[in-house]
């Protein structure tokens, strides 16, 4: 099977594993494992920050971010997109009694006039309005990257209104490769920042948050009470050292590969897809109603070897990643064709329900 659902089916390459393998280790949770405490080193000096955390999953780093930094009865800012707003099950609400206030955004992105006077005024009738989450790069709203000149609008006017700024770096190393700047540019704008490992960086879990000292030392401790604390976790931490040091410029081939993907695509009849709007690893296409449902149309393309997450309705997304091939492009564009000269109308729906992570 070609699985393109997402980029999180990425398995470790053999020299990931081995890496795993001759992880040296201690008890992450006493701060004695090696490998977890070189890895949190590596990412804080590589993004110009003071520290870093291992944790399990970026949801649960995200959620030690939003702790970090509110108490409950605060609010967040969020573009109307967002996984945190989305994705993590009202995490914000129920792990820290954090009002999540979602935002229109132009492509899943920020501008300063969006956030022109939503934050509340100090009084005793609102929540306060306390932290501003963005995400880079974009997930549903299209695998977007911010420009740098953005990124840093959006933070100065965040902190002439005294809001810390947390960022959702889901594909973090994605948009640095896209977006032309380095990690550190990008992490000089937020005060934490979530970076997912088992995404394009194709590690089997994880993700690490980075902040200042302080901040770090309360997501810690978040961890701890959200059931994330580790304790031989050099393996992971080994992992994603090897991904760090062999995995991030590759990314460029990811999106390569997205841009043929996406111009294959368009070539069909009734698929709309769109190579300019293709920024990353991300591709979101569109079938014609009178062909099927996007579902329908993952259903058909199971049964000829491919998987690609159906966003609902009549929208799709495929996600190009380290175990995608070149030649594995053509094949799935050679299928997308075959479905819809075919037709899959009529398709039985089996294993081709929404995904969105």
């Amino acid at each position: 099977m070609i699985d393109l659902r997402s980029d999180t089916v990425t398995r470790p390459t053999a020299a990931m594993k081995q890496a795993m393998m001759d992880a040296e280790l201690g008890d992450d949770v006493m701060g004695e494992d090696p490998t977890v405490n070189c890895l949190e080193a590596m990412v804080a000096e590589l993004l110009g920050k003071e520290a870093a955390v291992l944790a399990c999953s970026g949801t649960q780093s995200n959620q030690m971010g939003v702790r970090a930094h509110c108490v409950s009865g605060d609010e967040l800012l969020i573009n109307d997109t967002s996984h945190i707003g989305i994705f993590e099950a009202g995490g914000p609400a129920v792990l820290s009694g954090v009002t999540v206030r979602q935002i229109p955004g132009a492509r899943g992105m920020l501008n300063v006039s969006d956030l022109e006077g939503k934050p509340r005024v100090d009084d005793q009738h609102y929540c306060r309005t306390r932290l501003l989450c963005l995400e880079n790069t974009t997930n549903i709203a299209g695998g977007f990257v911010y420009p740098l000149q953005q990124l840093q609008d959006v933070s100065d006017w965040a902190r002439s209104q005294d809001l810390k700024l947390h960022l959702d770096g889901a594909r973090f190393f994605n948009a640095v490769v896209a977006g032309g700047y380095s990690a550190s540019q990008m992490a000089s704008c937020f005060d934490t920042i979530s970076i997912c490992l088992s995404k394009g960086l194709g590690c089997p879990f994880g993700s690490i948050l980075v902040g200042s000292a302080d901040e770090i030392r309360l997501a810690r401790r978040a961890r701890k009470m959200f059931g994330g604390a580790l304790r031989q976790s050099g393996m992971i931490a080994a992992a994603a050292i090897y991904a760090l040091e062999n995995h991030v410029d590759r990314m460029q081939q990811d999106h390569d590969n997205a841009q043929r993907l996406a111009n294959g695509l368009a070539e069909i009849d009734g698929i709309s897809a769109s190579a300019e709007n293709t920024e990353t690893n991300l591709v979101f296409f569109e079938v014609d109603s009178e062909l099927g449902t996007a579902v329908q149309l993952a259903s058909a393309l199971r049964e000829r070897g491919v998987l690609i997450g159906a966003m609902g309705g009549q929208r799709l997304r495929a996600a190009t990643h380290l175990d995608v091939k070149d030649s594995d492009i053509e094949v799935v564009v050679d299928a997308v064709r075959d479905c819809a000269v075919s037709g899959f109308e009529q398709q039985q729906l089996v294993g081709a329900g929404p995904y969105s992570k």
